[in-house]
C-alpha cells in the first residue's frame, strides 16, 4: 500500500476491524473504527472495496458474500441496541428489550431500574449484558446481591444467557490464590463484602483488583445513607470503590428506590451520577433530571409484543374465623400480660425498656400467627428464664435496612428466648399460667378454616402457596394438609431448610428437611399439590409455573411482605388470574388495624390515580417510603388499644402516611422516571426473534463447505476447519442446535440454543462481517435494496452503540425505509444469483440512485439514531434485482 489513502477510505485491521481513514500520516494512519479512533501501522491496514468504487465500475460482487454481510452487519446492529438475539431461554417482553435499548444507549451507563416485583429483573441485566460480553466491551463483570440471592443469580444467567458467574467465597480467597486475581465474571454476596470497608487490619485484595467494566447490585435499598445514622456498609462499600474508580459501568435494581428520606434517595443516585445528584441539594432539580438516570415500569401497564396487557388485577379475599372458648381465654390472658411487661419496661432506660419492649413486639407478633408459635416462644423462654435466673444479656442490635425479609422473621423468632432479661416481676409464674392455658390447644380454628377454605372453595387438585411468618406455625399447617390431603401432598421452604416435631407417615414424629431449590422443583413440577413457606419464598423465587393460589396464614407486620409474597406468582409466566385468600379473625385488634391500613392506603391509591397519566400500583412505594420500622411499631401499640378509640388513634398515628408531602414525592418521581410505553415505542419494537438468525448461520456455514442437516432435534453441522484452527474451545461437531426459546432443551440448553452469545454462532458472525461485498445481484427483489451505516461524528459521547445500519427500497412507487430488524426480515427474504459477475455494466444511473435512497434515510435519522448526537450515514452495500438490464 503505497498511494495515499484518503479521508473516509474503508479499511480493515486485524485488532480493531472495519474502519475508515481520517488522515494518513505516512508511516501510520489515523482511522476511525466502530468504538474508538486509532493511530495504526499503515502496514497492518488493508483497504476494503467500496460502494462507491463498485458503482463507479459497474462491476458485481459475488452475490451469496454480499447477502452474508449485509445480514451479518443487520443482526449485529439490532442485538447492539436491543439484545433481542440474546440466548435467554424465556421468551422476551417489550419492557425488557426496551430497558435493554434504554440502557445501552450510553456507555458506561449508570442507572437505577427501580421496576415492579415480578417483570423479570434478572431477564433485563442479562439482556443488557450480553450484547456487551459478546463484543468484548464486558470483560470483567461483578453481581453484587444479599446472599441467598447469590445461588439464583448465577444459576439464571447460566441458564438463561449462558453467562457463568464464579461465586464469591472468603474459603476459596487465600493469600496463596488471590480469588480477586483469576476472577473476571464474579457473583457475590454484598454483605460479605462489605467487611472490606471496615477490616482495617490487612489491604483489601477486594478494592485493589482490577476494575470492573459493569457492576450490577441487586436489592439496591440496602445502599442507603441517612443524616443522622450515617451510610450503611453496604453503602460504603460502593462508595469506596467508586473513589477508587473500580467500577465503568453500574447497574442497580431495587423495587423500592425511595425509603421515606429524600436524603437516602438522592444518596443512591449520587452513586450513579455524582456530579449531578447530592443528597444536601435542592430536591426539584434533581427529581427533573431522574429521566436520565432512572427507569420504573409496572405490572398495570406491561404489555405482550402485540400490545395486550399481560397482567390481570390480583384479586384478595377474605376468609374468616373465631376464636374457640379456650383460644379467647388464651388470648385475653396474654395480652393482660402484654399490657403489664409494656408498663413494667416503660418504667425502665435505655437498653433495658429496649430489650424488654422487643420481646414483648415478637411474643405479640407470633400470638398472631398461631397459638403453636407463641406456645413455642413461652415454652423456651419458661427454660430459659428457669436456668439462668438473675443473668442478662446485652441485646444486639442490627439494622433492618442490611436484612433480607427471612433474616428479619428468623430474628424475631430467636428473640424471645436469646434475651435473658426478665420482663417483670413474676414473670415466670405469668409463664406458667400461659402454657398452661395453652397447651390443652391442639387443634387451632384458623387451622380448621384454612382446610376448609381449600377444600370447599378451590378445585380438586388445585396447587397453592401458603406463606406463614413462623416455623412452628408451619409446622402446624404442613401437618394439617398431610392429615387431610396425605403425606407427600405437601413441602415447605424456610430458611433452616428442616422443620423438627413433624408428624410422619408412620405416626412418628421427628424432623423432615426440605432443600429450598428442591422443594420449589417439586412444587414447579407438580409433585407436591401444597408448598408452605416462611419469608424464605418471599424473595427470588418463582413459583408462577402451575400456581395462582395464595394464601395468608397470618398476615406480617410489615405489609412489604405482602407484596414479595404475591410477587411469587404474580410475575411473567403466570397465565391465570391470581387469586389471594387471608385468613382473618376480625374480633382481634390486628384485623382492625389491617382493615383501617388497606383502606387509607386505597385512598392514597385513589388520590394518585386522580392526577396520574396511567395507573400505577404505589402502595408498594407508599409503605417503602414509610418505613418497616414504623408499621412493626404500629401494629404493636395498636395491640394494647381499646376497641372503642381505635379508628381515632389510628388515624392520629398514621396521619404522616399518604401525606401531602408523600404524594407529591411519589407524584415527582414517577412523573419524571423512564418507562416503557407501547403506545409510543411499540412500533419501534424489533419484532424479529432467534428463528430470524437461522438463514444467516445457514448460509454462511454452506459458504465456509459444511453442509447444515435439519435432524428431528435440532441441526447438525460440524465446524469449518479453519474456524476450529483459530479457536481451540470451538467443538469439532455441534448437534440439536434449535433457534427456539420456547422448546424444551433440557440439561444441555445451554450449548443447544443458539443466538449471539453461542460460541459458532458468534463465529459465523464475524465471518460474515468480514466479507467484502457491496454490489451486487439477488433472486426475489423486485426493486434495489441500499444499506447503510450509521455512526456518530461526535466522538467520546458515550454511546455503547457505535454504529447501526438501515435500509431503503421502493415501495408502490414510494422509497421505504426499513430499520436494522425489518432490513433483516427484507434480506432473509432473498436469494442467491446465478447471474455474471464479471465484465457486466449495469444501464441504470446508480449513483442516483444511491442518492435518493440515502436521502430518505437521511431524512428519517432523528428517530433511527436518536442515542446520537451527530447521526452521519454511509453507504454500504446496494442490491439489485436479478432481472436488471446489463450489457456486457
Amino acid at each position: 500500500m503505497t498511494d495515499t489513502l484518503l479521508p473516509d477510505t474503508p479499511v480493515s485491521h486485524p485488532e480493531h476491524g472495519q474502519g475508515r481513514v481520517v488522515v494518513d500520516t505516512g508511516p501510520t494512519v489515523i482511522v476511525r473504527f466502530a468504538s474508538s479512533i486509532e493511530s495504526v501501522l499503515r502496514e497492518l491496514l488493508t483497504v476494503t472495496p467500496s460502494l462507491s468504487h463498485a458503482l463507479s465500475n459497474g462491476l458485481l460482487d459475488d452475490s451469496t458474500g454480499t447477502l452474508l454481510r449485509a445480514q451479518a452487519l443487520a443482526i449485529r446492529s439490532v442485538n447492539d441496541q436491543w439484545g433481542v438475539f440474546s440466548r435467554s431461554r424465556v421468551q422476551l417482553l417489550p419492557h425488557q428489550l426496551w430497558v435493554c435499548h434504554r440502557v445501552n444507549r450510553s456507555w458506561p451507563f449508570r442507572w437505577l431500574v427501580a421496576d415492579d416485583v415480578g417483570l423479570g429483573k434478572t431477564i433485563e441485566a442479562g439482556l443488557v449484558l450480553m450484547p456487551l460480553i459478546a463484543s468484548g466491551r464486558v470483560r470483567r463483570l461483578l453481581v453484587l446481591a444479599p446472599a441467598k440471592l447469590v445461588p439464583q443469580w448465577q444459576k439464571r444467567l447460566r441458564e438463561m444467557f449462558d453467562i457463568r458467574l464464579q461465586p464469591y467465597a472468603r474459603a476459596v480467597d487465600t493469600p496463596q490464590m488471590n480469588f480477586w486475581d483469576t476472577a473476571n465474571m464474579v457473583v457475590a454476596s454484598i454483605h460479605t463484602l462489605r467487611g472490606e470497608v471496615t477490616d482495617s487490619s490487612r489491604p483489601s485484595a477486594f478494592l485493589e483488583a482490577d476494575p470492573w467494566d459493569a457492576v450490577v447490585v441487586d436489592e439496591a435499598h440496602h445502599l442507603n445513607a441517612d443524616e443522622r445514622m450515617g451510610e450503611t456498609l453496604s453503602f460504603q462499600l460502593l462508595r469506596a470503590m467508586e473513589e477508587r474508580r473500580k467500577i465503568s459501568s453500574l447497574l442497580l435494581f431495587t423495587g423500592t428506590p425511595h425509603r421515606g428520606k429524600d436524603f437516602g434517595f438522592l444518596s443512591l443516585l449520587s452513586l450513579l451520577r455524582p456530579d449531578e445528584f447530592r443528597p444536601d441539594g435542592d430536591l426539584e432539580p434533581q427529581l427533573a433530571k431522574l429521566p436520565e438516570v432512572m427507569i420504573r415500569n409496572n405490572k398495570a401497564t406491561a404489555t405482550d409484543l402485540r400490545g395486550n396487557l399481560l397482567f390481570t388485577p390480583v384479586t384478595v379475599e377474605s376468609r374468616e374465623y373465631s376464636f374457640s372458648e379456650d383460644e379467647r381465654t388464651f388470648y385475653d390472658t396474654l395480652s393482660h400480660f402484654i399490657v403489664d411487661g409494656r408498663a413494667y419496661a416503660s418504667s425502665l432506660d435505655g437498653r433495658a425498656q429496649t430489650a424488654r419492649m422487643l420481646v414483648l413486639v415478637t411474643l405479640q407478633k407470633l400470638a398472631a400467627s398461631s397459638i403453636a408459635a407463641i406456645r413455642s416462644a413461652l415454652l423456651k423462654r419458661r427454660e430459659k428464664l428457669a436456668a439462668t435466673a438473675g443473668e442478662a444479656r446485652a441485646l444486639a442490635t442490627r439494622s433492618d435496612e442490611e436484612e433480607t425479609l427471612d433474616d428479619q422473621a428468623a430474628r424475631d423468632e430467636r428473640t424471645p428466648f436469646e434475651v435473658l432479661a426478665e420482663l417483670m416481676e413474676g414473670e415466670v409464674e405469668r409463664l406458667d399460667e400461659l402454657i398452661a392455658l395453652a397447651s390443652p390447644i391442639t387443634q387451632e380454628e384458623k387451622i380448621r378454616r384454612l382446610v376448609h377454605l381449600i377444600d370447599g372453595d378451590l378445585p380438586p387438585n388445585e396447587p397453592v402457596l401458603l406463606f406463614t411468618e413462623y416455623k412452628a406455625t408451619q409446622a402446624l399447617v404442613v401437618d394439617a394438609l398431610h392429615a387431610r390431603f396425605g403425606h407427600g401432598a405437601c413441602a415447605f421452604i424456610n430458611g433452616d431448610e428442616r422443620l423438627d416435631k413433624i408428624r410422619h407417615e408412620d405416626g412418628t414424629v421427628g424432623a423432615k428437611t426440605w432443600p429450598r431449590e428442591a422443594a420449589a422443583e417439586a412444587f414447579n413440577k407438580g409433585d407436591v399439590r401444597f408448598l408452605v413457606s416462611t419469608e424464605a419464598a418471599g424473595e427470588g423465587i418463582d413459583l408462577q409455573e402451575r400456581c395462582a393460589t395464595l394464601v395468608h396464614v397470618d398476615m406480617p407486620w410489615n405489609p412489604m411482605r405482602l407484596h414479595q409474597r404475591v410477587g411469587r406468582l404474580s410475575r411473567y409466566g403466570q397465565t391465570r388470574p391470581v387469586q389471594v385468600f387471608i385468613l382473618r379473625n376480625p374480633a382481634t385488634v390486628e384485623a382492625r388495624i389491617w382493615d383501617l391500613l388497606n383502606a387509607k392506603l386505597e385512598r392514597i391509591q385513589q388520590a394518585l390515580s386522580r392526577v396520574m397519566e396511567e395507573r400505577e400500583d404505589i402502595g408498594q412505594l407508599v409503605v417503602g417510603m414509610t418505613g418497616a420500622s414504623f408499621f412493626e411499631q404500629l401494629f404493636a401499640d395498636g395491640q394494647t388499644r381499646d376497641a372503642d378509640g381505635l379508628t381515632g388513634w389510628f388515624d392520629r398515628k398514621t396521619a404522616t402516611i399518604g401525606g401531602e408531602d408523600v404524594v407529591d414525592r411519589v407524584k415527582a418521581m414517577l412523573g419524571n422516571v423512564a418507562r416503557f410505553d407501547f403506545a409510543q415505542v411499540g412500533r419501534n419494537l424489533p419484532k424479529v426473534d432467534l428463528p430470524d438468525l437461522e438463514r444467516f448461520f445457514s448460509l454462511m456455514l454452506e459458504r465456509s463447505g459444511r453442509r447444515v442437516m435439519k435432524r428431528e432435534d435440532g441441526l447438525e453441522v460440524k465446524t469449518p476447519s479453519d474456524w476450529t484452527e483459530a479457536d481451540y474451545a470451538l467443538q469439532d461437531r455441534y448437534s440439536g442446535l434449535i433457534f427456539d426459546r420456547s422448546a424444551n432443551l433440557g440439561r444441555l440448553g445451554a450449548t443447544r440454543l443458539v443466538g449471539v452469545g453461542h460460541r459458532l454462532f458468534d463465529t459465523a458472525l464475524s465471518h460474515g462481517e468480514k466479507s467484502e461485498g457491496v454490489l451486487a445481484r439477488v433472486a426475489r427483489l423486485s426493486e434495489p435494496l441500499l444499506v447503510v451505516s450509521v455512526e456518530d461524528e461526535v466522538t467520546g459521547q458515550g454511546s455503547s452503540v457505535n454504529r447501526l445500519v438501515a435500509g431503503a427500497t421502493r415501495r408502490d412507487g414510494q422509497v421505504l425505509v426499513l430499520r436494522d430488524w425489518e432490513l433483516l426480515q427484507e434480506l432473509n427474504g432473498l436469494g442467491r444469483s446465478d447471474a455474471p459477475t464479471a465484465n457486466s455494466k449495469i444501464r441504470i444511473d446508480l449513483p442516483a440512485l444511491e442518492a435518493e435512497l440515502a436521502a430518505a434515510i437521511d431524512g428519517q435519522l432523528p428517530s433511527l439514531a436518536e442515542m446520537m448526537t451527530r447521526p452521519r450515514i454511509r453507504t454500504e452495500i446496494l442490491f439489485l434485482p436479478e432481472e436488471a438490464p446489463a450489457a456486457a
